[in-house]
C-alpha cells in the first residue's frame, strides 16, 4: 500500500484549523517519533524509513512501528508503507538497536488530527507543529493501492485548495531533514 501524501506550510493556521474544526473533530495528540538506520546510513541513503512512534492522547497513549520504501511519486514524496502498533514500546526500541540499527534522530511532533471525508475518499488531515521548526504544517493522507495514487492525490489537493491552500505551499521536506538542519 502507499501512503499518498501532501504537506504544505501553512500561513494562516488558525483560519485552517477553523476551517476543519467545523468539517470534524479534532484529535490532538503528540508523537514522540524515533527514526532508526543502519550504522552506515544506508536506509536514509535510500530514502527509506524506519520509525517507532509513541502517540500521546487524550485518553490513551499507543506505540506503532513503521517501515516506508523509497519515494515512488516524486511530486508529492509518498512512499510505501507498512505499520503495525506494538504493545511494549521500549521493548521495540531494544529489539531494533540489538538488531543492530541505531537512532538516526528523535524529535517531537503535535499535531491535531481530523478523519475527513472529500470526494467518496477517507483522509486524515494534520496539522502539525514541530517545536524546534519554526512553521505549521498541514499533511493530507490516504492509504491506497499504488493504481490509485494519481486520483487519490487529486482528491488531497482538492482538500488543500478547499482550504486556501495553493500548489505554492506544498513542500517535500522532510520533518527529519528539516530538524537535522535546524541541529546543525
Amino acid at each position: 500500500m502507499i501512503e499518498a501524501e501532501l504537506k504544505a506550510r501553512v500561513h494562516s493556521p488558525e483560519s485552517v484549523m477553523r476551517q476543519l474544526d467545523e468539517r470534524a473533530t479534532a484529535r490532538i495528540e503528540v508523537y514522540r517519533d524515533t527514526y532508526y538506520d543502519r550504522p552506515d546510513g544506508s536506509l536514509e541513503a535510500a530514502g527509506r524509513e524506519l520509525r517507532v512512534r509513541t502517540v500521546h492522547g487524550v485518553d490513551s497513549t499507543r506505540t506503532v512501528l513503521t517501515y516506508k520504501g523509497a519515494v515512488v511519486d516524486e511530486a508529492s514524496g509518498s512512499k510505501p508503507e507498512q505499520e503495525t502498533v506494538v504493545e511494549d514500546a521500549e521493548a521495540t526500541h531494544e529489539i531494533l538497536r540489538g538488531l543492530g540499527y541505531v537512532v538516526h534522530i528523535a524529535f517531537e511532533k503535535r499535531c491535531r488530527n481530523y478523519q475527513l471525508k472529500a470526494r467518496g475518499r477517507q483522509l486524515l488531515a494534520t496539522l502539525v507543529r514541530v517545536p524546534e521548526l519554526d512553521d505549521v504544517f498541514l499533511e493530507v493522507e490516504t492509504i491506497v493501492a499504488e493504481d490509485e495514487l494519481g486520483s487519490a492525490l487529486e482528491d488531497v489537493r482538492a482538500v488543500f485548495a478547499g482550504l486556501d491552500i495553493g500548489p505554492e505551499d506544498l513542500t517535500t521536506e522532510t520533518y527529519t531533514g528539516a530538524v537535522a538542519a535546524r541541529r546543525a
